[in-house]
C-alpha cells in the first residue's frame, strides 16, 4: 500500500516533467531564426488552426470564425490557481504594447482542458474579467478537447480530487500563434517576455513586412 501511495504521489511531478519534455521536444524540432524572431518559429511544424468547439456564448464555433485575425491559442482552465491567470495577464500586457490598429487584429482563444467545470457561462465570466474585446473562451466534449490537444501536442492530466472534491489539472503552458490564414507560426513559452511576444506578434500581423 505504501508503495502504491508513493507512486500516486509522484505522478503529478512526473507529468509536469513529461509536459516539460514535450515542450522541449517541440522547440528542439523547430528552427528559430534568432535574427528575425524572438519566439520559436514553428512554421511548417504544426498543423493549421482547425477545430469545432463551443464558444463562451453557448454557440458552436469553428476555426473559420477567426479567419482574417491573428490568433493566440492557450490551453488552460478557469480553476487554475496560478499559471493560467499569470499567462492571461501577460497576454494582456502584450495587447497593450501593440498599436491600436494591430491590437484589433488579434484574438486570444482560451481553450479549456477542464470541460466538466468550464461551462460556456463559467468561461464567459472568466474571459470577460480579463478582456471581453480580445479573448474568447472555448470548451467542448472530452473527446473534442483531447483530439485538439493531441493535434497541437498539448499534454494535460486531471490530478486526484481533494477531500472537498476539488482538483487541479496539470497542463503545458505554451501559447500558440497563428497568422490570419490559420497557419501555425510561433510558440511562446513562460520565459518569453511581453516585449518579445509583442515584437513578433506585430511582425506576424504585418505579414513579416
Amino acid at each position: 500500500m505504501r508503495r502504491a501511495h508513493a507512486v500516486r504521489a509522484r505522478w503529478p511531478r512526473m507529468l509536469r516533467g513529461l509536459v516539460g519534455l514535450a515542450c522541449a521536444a517541440l522547440i528542439a524540432g523547430c528552427a528559430p531564426d534568432n535574427g528575425h524572431w524572438q519566439l520559436t518559429d514553428v512554421t511548417g511544424h504544426l498543423p493549421d488552426l482547425a477545430f469545432k468547439l463551443t464558444a463562451d456564448d453557448g454557440q458552436s464555433v469553428t476555426a473559420s470564425a477567426f479567419h482574417g485575425k491573428t490568433t493566440l491559442v492557450y490551453f488552460g482552465y478557469t480553476h487554475c490557481p496560478d499559471v493560467c491567470p499569470e499567462t492571461m495577464a501577460r497576454l494582456m500586457q502584450v495587447i497593450a504594447k501593440l498599436p491600436p490598429a494591430d491590437a484589433k487584429q488579434v484574438r486570444i482563444l482560451f481553450i479549456s482542458v477542464d470541460p466538466a467545470r468550464d461551462t460556456p457561462q463559467v468561461l464567459h465570466a472568466y474571459v470577460t474579467a480579463f478582456d471581453a474585446a480580445h479573448i474568447r473562451g472555448l470548451t467542448g466534449t472530452d473527446a473534442q478537447v483531447e483530439s485538439l490537444a493531441k493535434r497541437y501536442r498539448v499534454a494535460y492530466q486531471m490530478e486526484k480530487r481533494d477531500p472537498s472534491g476539488s482538483y487541479e489539472v496539470t497542463h503545458s503552458s505554451a501559447v500558440y500563434i497563428f497568422d490570419r490564414d490559420g497557419r501555425a507560426r510561433l510558440l511562446a513559452t513562460s520565459t518569453d517576455t511581453p516585449n518579445a511576444i509583442a515584437h513578433d506578434l506585430k511582425r506576424v500581423i504585418e505579414h513579416d513586412a
